[in-house]
């Protein structure tokens, strides 16, 4: 049954001040009931996209067969009445918050994608966002192809469509050299299971294997902890792999490419249970905060977290300074996004329905804040509120990245220019207007420090792609510059 399309579903009143998660990938072949190993796995990969989710499966006697729902993965896909009707050895899935497209709830916008070719069906699943995609669209309407969605990723469908190729995957090589952006993408046949990441690898996508001949590909490698796989490797940027009968054929569809991954994903979007270029995302983000705590020192009582995507940071930075780690402020597990109607009365209460100090603890204390960012900063003005109510003496932010001044094309949801607050202030400024004694991002060449790179950032050639704090896009965003969008002036 899905969920009520209404204004409010999707869009939760209480955490607007943070960078939305992009979507979620993954898929299963070889495998009996492979649909049950999908949706345990999108269980998993839920914090990337909490707005809807689908499965396509194929069974050699029930051909495909697929499933589209709003709202959470446990409310949808683990009813039996529901499974059953997802049977076969091949499978894929999709968790959606939406990016390019529409944001209303719309249930032809969920993926995956299904198309049926002249060699066979077809479905695809894409996490990253397509920086061409309304010049695509546009050519491709004007050529014939109805589009049933708002979504960047249908072009991909409708560009296999055209291309000459007589194999799927050579279809969807083809259709993805037309497309520019970030992809990672997790698609399916009658019998093979189909990764690939773009050439700069800006979106994850990692390989794992379950039992004598069973294969998976997802977006972190937590989704395969859950279903007991065994982690194999990472997809390489620009790689495409082929998975049929316990085989991976491996190709470079793109030629040669240096990857540029998305920073933040070590920041923010990975569940820090989740492994990243052979390193503990958790372990990065303590890491993060220890550079933090030696670039901006301050005399305080408490290192306490923003929870929970603060918390590791927090402790990093209580390790290196010495001050000591509490949890004086509690998150509320349980609300949900429907949890009640957001009337102007309850929007006024901010965050403190998610959100509550130990007052015992903070009382008269100097409290060091440890958050993993600041986009608007409006949620960071109501915390500073609560600390100060509950009795602290002073309120210092240390945030564990850099400002974030640039919004992202490349499937995060970010605001316009103009809503960042990084992009209107200075860091000064940005101190007044929150109302705190201090307030410190980490540098950039710390956060390189923190995910391995010793030497910090390497100007000349980045090794990561961290365009919403330098302004620097690895991709040009076509539809942006189309529409006006200035990009940062070289230096």
């Amino acid at each position: 049954m899905s969920c009520p399309a209404d204004k409010h579903h999707f869009a939760h009143p209480f955490d607007d001040d943070h960078l939305k998660e992009e979507c979620g990938v993954f898929g299963v072949v070889g495998v009996s009931d492979a649909a049950n190993f999908v949706a345990l796995g999108l269980h998993a990969l839920q914090h990337r996209g909490q707005e809807a989710g689908g499965i396509v499966a194929h069974d050699p006697e029930k051909g495909f067969n697929s499933a589209h729902r709003f709202g959470y993965v446990r409310d949808n896909f683990t009813k039996s009445s529901l499974m059953e009707t997802l049977p076969g050895d091949v499978a894929i899935g999709h968790v959606r918050y939406s990016t390019a497209g529409s944001k209303a709830a719309v249930i032809r916008d969920i993926q995956p994608f299904f198309g049926e070719f002249s060699m066979g069906g077809c479905a695809v699943a894409h996490n990253g966002n397509l920086t061409n995609a309304e010049a695509l669209r546009r050519e491709l309407i004007e050529r014939g192809a109805i589009f049933q969605s708002s979504s960047d990723s249908e072009c991909i469908i409708h560009l296999m469509a055209r291309s000459i190729q007589r194999k799927h995957a050579d279809r969807i090589a083809d259709a993805l050299r037309r497309v520019e952006g970030a992809f990672s993408v997790v698609a399916m046949t009658r019998t093979k299971l189909i990764g690939v990441r773009d050439p700069l690898g800006v979106r994850p996508l990692v390989l794992g294997r379950i039992g004598d001949k069973g294969y998976v590909l997802s977006s972190e490698t937590c989704a395969l902890d859950i279903i007991g796989a065994e982690f194999v490797r990472e997809i390489d940027p620009g790689e495409m792999v082929v998975i049929q009968d316990g085989h991976i054929e491996s190709s470079r569809p793109f030629g040669p490419s240096t990857g540029r991954f998305c920073i933040f994903e070590h920041v923010y979007f990975s569940r820090p249970d989740s492994i990243i270029g052979g390193r503990s995302v958790y372990e990065t983000r303590r890491a993060i905060g220890v550079e933090l705590a030696r670039e901006a020192p301050v005399d305080a009582d408490l290192v306490c977290p923003v929870p929970d995507s603060g918390t590791p940071a927090a402790i990093g930075y209580s390790q290196e300074s010495g001050i000591p780690f509490a949890l004086g402020i509690t998150r509320n597990q349980y609300m949900g996004r429907t949890f009640i109607e957001p009337t102007e009365q309850i929007r006024n209460m901010g965050v403190r329905l998610k959100l509550n100090v130990n007052k015992s603890l903070i009382r008269g204390k100097r409290v060091i804040l440890v958050d993993d960012s600041v986009v608007r900063g409006t949620t960071s003005r109501k915390i500073k509120d609560m600390i100060l109510d509950a009795g602290a003496k002073e309120v210092h932010f240390r945030i564990a990245s850099p400002p974030t001044a640039w919004p992202c094309f490349y499937g995060v949801d970010t605001p316009n220019r103009d809503k960042l607050l990084a992009a209107q202030m200075t860091e000064e400024e940005m101190r007044q207007w929150v109302g705190v004694d201090s307030l410190k991002f980490i540098s950039l060449d710390g956060l390189y420090r923190a995910v391995g790179e010793a030497e910090g950032r390497n100007n000349a050639c980045p090794q990561y792609c961290d365009a919403c704090f330098s302004g620097e896009y690895p991709i040009t965003p076509s539809d942006q510059l189309e529409k006006g969008f200035e990009m940062k002036a070289a230096e």
